[in-house]
């Protein structure tokens, strides 16, 4: 079925999109699997032993099955001209949750151009090499410890999130416009090839290990979403010129250095469920023309006396703080606050002078 068919139908965009939204609830939980009513040494080694081999059994094959034929013919959908257009073939396959571990077959379909292999206990994805009309990736939830490919021509979105992934290495494809790393164990941003990823919009590395924002980024980033790591400084984003969203809730950050002027469009910034205390601060974001909602919920700022009004103060183009938009009423405090520090301050320059 991978081959010609003669059944003229119009090619379809059917680019999975992700949801881009933030993801509040899922958190990593690790149960503890014990019988409180064996308390003898013989029931803990029993114990210990089954858990060795359930870890046994997870990190090497648990119901494993290889990519067929038969499966492939019934999983194949969305007819299209290739080549000159005077041939068609099925370039779409979904064969998510089904236990997979071999998927060598795939080299043989060469015009897939959407490819959903989620959900399966999936180590090796070389065989993709061969797919160089992809244009969508879907590979989350496997065992994959890498997302090394070769540089895929057309390829746009790639979705690697709950996997192994250490690092960013091989992810060097031309096109690429959205990649979704969430829910790996990627410690640093390295062997990131940004120059080769010229189209890049969408970074996503939510819940990794990351201690720092430090990263030669592409150019072209419209939105980074680092929310959920360990990360105390923010580093390197300060010359992204096309940022709009940056996310870093549930992070370490104290201060808020690292950002400039150079973050013209930078309009939405998440920082919920870090340690910023201190109101000035804020300051430190008066450089950002664009900044119209900011998100501070849950850090140790939010209990300070007045504390909307203080950062709309400070931040007089703010338009949303928080959950809620400023009001006329609190922009108005806000201006008559800002006026009188003005004047106050005048004067004292006028007496020092």
């Amino acid at each position: 079925m991978s081959e010609e068919e003669l059944v003229d139908e119009p090619i379809e965009d059917d680019v999975d999109k992700t949801p881009e939204n933030e993801n509040d609830g899922d958190e990593n939980e690790n149960g503890e699997n014990e019988d409180d009513n064996n308390d003898n040494e013989d029931g803990e080694e029993k114990g210990n032993k089954n858990n060795e081999n359930e870890n046994k059994e997870n990190e090497e094959e648990v119901h494993v099955e290889p990519l067929t034929a038969e499966i492939i013919s019934s999983s194949l959908s969305l007819l299209c001209k290739i080549g000159t257009g005077l041939a068609h073939a099925y370039v779409k396959l979904n064969i998510s949750k089904r236990e997979l571990g071999d998927i060598s077959i795939l080299k043989n379909f060469i015009y897939l151009r959407y490819l959903d292999i989620s959900e399966n206990k999936i180590r090796d994805i070389s065989p993709i090499n061969y797919l160089t009309h992809l244009l969508t990736l879907k590979a989350d939830k496997n065992l994959l410890k890498s997302g090394l490919l070769n540089k895929l021509p057309y390829l746009q979105h790639i979705d690697f999130s709950n996997n192994q992934i250490k690092d960013l290495s091989g992810i060097s494809h031309p096109l690429l416009e959205k990649l979704n790393l969430n829910g790996n164990e990627v410690l640093v941003i390295s062997n990131f090839d940004a120059a080769n990823l010229s189209y890049l919009a969408v970074l996503e590395l939510r819940g990794n290990k990351l201690t720092s924002t430090k990263c030669t980024y592409p150019q072209s980033l419209k939105m980074l979403y680092l929310a959920e790591n360990a990360i105390e400084e923010i580093q390197d984003v300060s010359q992204l010129t096309h940022l709009n969203t940056l996310h870093l809730r549930n992070n370490r950050i104290t201060n808020l250095n690292g950002f400039s002027e150079n973050m013209k469009n930078l309009q939405y910034l998440n920082l919920r469920m870090n340690n910023i205390s201190e109101l000035y601060e804020i300051n430190k974001l008066k450089c950002l023309p664009m900044l119209r909602a900011l998100i501070l919920i849950d850090n140790p700022i939010c209990y300070e006396e007045s504390y909307r009004v203080e950062v709309l103060v400070i931040l007089r183009r703010l338009e949303r703080l928080d959950h809620d938009v400023y009001v006329d009423e609190e922009r108005k405090d806000a201006e008559e606050i800002y006026n009188e520090r003005n004047s106050v301050e005048k004067a004292e320059n006028v007496i020092t002078e």
